[in-house]
């Protein structure tokens, strides 16, 4: 006679329905979620994963003496890489054969592999199981054209791993442990102790992380000499100015080795008489006369006033220029001085010319895998120039025109922005 069925336990289901739901209630309050197509993705697995375990109370596993057969250890681990401060710019997830994810890691483009299974499963076999995975996953990125190809493939365990999958990741691939928890300690001022400010996750401790250079060694130049230097009057050009355009100008370092590259959205935000306190002279003015003066941008400019008057964007503003070095392009330096001079009012224009005294222009030099992309209408050459220019330099590109961001990730492409509201000049 055999053995009876054995069926998940009632708190073993009731457990993993709490667990995927706390996952899945988490994902949908992300702020991150409506520019996140990476977790967007995830999401709606999570949401397919929690009717299949709500389904299981009334149709259990059949497996003899086996627990409930879930994804959900992978789905909370791709959320922990994912929302990893390390991690910059994510695809949508399984951008290809037995990769989980593209990213822009640590300021390097990489493919993200990343196993939730139990360490005593997973064995290394050449040309088999993991092994396998790895050495495909590393001949399809040294083939991969220059626009989508990565400079490292970044292997996380996220209940560990053994030493025969260390050792052989290790002599069969050169593959170098990387430490995930880097970015979550600092030193403290009190008496020169570590302080961790962790992630809200605590399984983040469990993970094991690994990093195979793709390159060899070849390709684009991975670390480019810093920008040129240049003598700052500080006295002139920062001191003495008043209020967020001041402070924020006092915010940039020449001397950073942290670069930030700005495009022309940017520079107009920070110079535009909306973010520098002209939002009530706007305003007060006689609706005819303000809609003769912005025609049919008018409703465009009023949305970003009373968006100013909600939430000052100096804030988000000063948050990401804040210890860095911002540089620009010549295309960008030239598109900012002549939108400045037919549509910035006295103030902008002096804001502007105060601007550019603190920032870095470098000659337009596009990454290579930045010009492998095609160019479109919605990949504009132009575009590409400045963002590829940052890329370049490894510099994030601060920016609103996220209609460029979203078309290169649809391309394939992680690169490293930094978002802001739109701001426009408006001449008074």
């Amino acid at each position: 006679m055999s053995a009876p069925h054995a069926s998940p336990s009632a708190s073993e289901l009731e457990l993993a329905r709490a667990q995927c739901r706390a996952l899945h209630d988490s994902l949908a309050a992300s702020p991150s979620l409506p520019r996140h197509p990476a977790l967007r993705s995830l999401l709606r697995l999570v949401a397919g994963e929690l009717r299949f375990i709500t389904s299981s109370t009334n149709h259990p596993d059949p497996s003899i003496g086996r627990p409930l057969s879930s994804n959900l250890p992978h789905l909370a681990a791709l959320h922990i890489l994912l929302t990893h401060p390390a991690v910059r710019s994510p695809s949508r997830l399984s951008p290809l054969p037995g990769v989980d994810f593209a990213c822009a890691f640590r300021s390097r483009p990489a493919w993200v592999l990343l196993s939730a299974r139990n360490p005593t499963g997973l064995r290394w076999v050449p040309g088999n199981g993991f092994h396998s995975r790895v050495a495909a996953v590393l001949d399809a990125a040294r083939s991969a054209p220059p626009a989508i190809r990565p400079e490292k493939l970044v292997l996380a365990f996220a209940r560990g791993v053994g030493a025969d999958i260390v050792c052989g990741l290790a002599d069969g691939f050169g593959a170098v442990e990387i430490d995930l928890l880097v970015e979550f300690v600092g030193e403290s001022e009190v008496d020169g102790w570590v302080s961790v400010s962790f992630h809200s996750n605590e399984e983040m401790r469990s993970f094991r992380a690994f990093e195979i250079d793709v390159l060899d060694g070849g390709g684009e130049l991975l670390s480019p000499p810093p920008p040129p230097e240049v003598q700052v009057e500080e006295e002139e050009s920062v001191e003495g100015l008043e209020g967020s355009f001041g402070d924020l100008l006092g915010m940039m370092r020449m001397d950073s080795m942290d670069l930030l590259n700005l495009d022309t959205t940017a520079l107009v935000a920070i110079v535009s008489g909306i973010s520098n306190g002209g939002v009530g002279k706007l305003m007060g003015a006689p609706e005819a006369d303000t809609r003769a003066r912005f025609k049919c941008n008018y409703k465009f400019v009023i949305d970003q006033a009373q968006s100013e008057l909600q939430s000052p964007i100096f804030v988000e503003l000063g948050k990401a220029v804040d210890g860095n070095k911002c540089i620009i392009c010549e295309t960008v330096s030239s598109e900012f001085k002549e939108i400045v001079s037919m549509c910035g009012g006295p103030e902008e224009k002096t804001r502007a010319n105060q601007l550019l005294k603190q920032l870095i222009i470098v000659p337009d030099s596009p990454s290579q895998r930045m010009m492998d992309l095609p160019t479109t209408r919605k990949l504009a050459m132009k575009n590409k120039v400045v963002f590829g220019t940052g890329d370049r330099w490894r510099a994030p590109t601060m920016t609103a025109n996220m209609g460029f961001v979203r078309a290169v990730s649809q391309a394939g492409m992680p690169l490293l922005t930094v978002e802001h509201r739109p701001c426009a000049l408006i001449g008074l």
